[in-house]
């Protein structure tokens, strides 16, 4: 999983694996999401980033299992 920021552009990309995008659909004029062949989500990318997210606060957490 990567996420990517382009500061120059105020994207945000949220790739979630290198699966083969087989559609793009567009959530709204901002957000799209690419999809494997079954459906499966590939990759989210939000345009003017800023205006959904607090970006410069970006940060990961992976939690123990009991």
């Amino acid at each position: 999983m990567q996420i990517k920021y382009f500061q120059d552009t105020d994207t945000l990309l949220i790739n979630f694996n290198d699966n083969f995008v087989y559609e793009t659909k567009d959530i709204n004029e901002n957000t799209l999401v690419e999809l494997d062949e079954n459906g499966n989500v590939v990759s989210m990318t939000f345009e003017h980033a800023k205006s959904v997210a607090d970006v410069n606060a970006i940060s990961y957490q992976q939690l123990a299992t009991a």
